[in-house]
């Protein structure tokens, strides 16, 4: 598959798909992005279980942090990655590991060679997105600011006379 861009049937199903999510590198940082993207889905009605060595654990909004992906233990439909692309790897090989069916990548990440493992073990992969933006653009929730919905547009509108 190609990862430059997505048809949002895709997205959508992913997400549709996806009940609990495993995030590696969540923060406990209120004023990381992490943060931000795991408190907002966990509002969408995901179930969102932070995994960080660093913050092993600790608690993270009602979550127990844990130290690795093997340390969890109910089915995990999502890996979603906020690490860098190099630790996107053994994160995605991990992933395979335990059963999970996706793996997200999230915004400047990109390996395609673990997006090629993953897709082998039968997962499917985004790279360079973030499932928060994606769920709030395809539910109309960034559209009241214009971001990505496709309707508001700095180019101007050419007037009928």
């Amino acid at each position: 598959m190609r990862h430059d861009s997505y048809d949002d049937s895709y997205i959508k199903r992913i997400l549709a798909d996806t009940r609990t999510i495993a995030m590696v590198g969540a923060s406990t940082n209120w004023n990381r992005p992490s943060y931000f993207a795991m408190k907002y889905l966990q509002a969408k009605g995901f179930r969102v279980i932070p995994v960080n060595p660093r913050s092993a654990g600790e608690s993270l909004l009602g979550e127990t942090v844990l130290a690795g992906l093997a340390d969890i233990e109910s089915p995990v439909d999502m890996v979603d990655i906020f690490r860098n692309s190099d630790a996107a790897g053994p994160i995605t090989d991990e992933a395979i590991a335990i059963g999970a069916k996706i793996v997200w990548m999230q915004f400047t990440v990109v390996n395609p060679d673990a997006a090629d493992r993953a897709e082998a073990a039968g997962l499917r992969v985004v790279m360079n997105r973030c499932p928060k933006v994606e769920y709030a653009r395809l539910n109309g929730e960034l559209s009241w600011n214009g971001f990505n919905s496709r309707v508001i547009s700095s180019k101007r509108r050419r007037l009928r006379g």
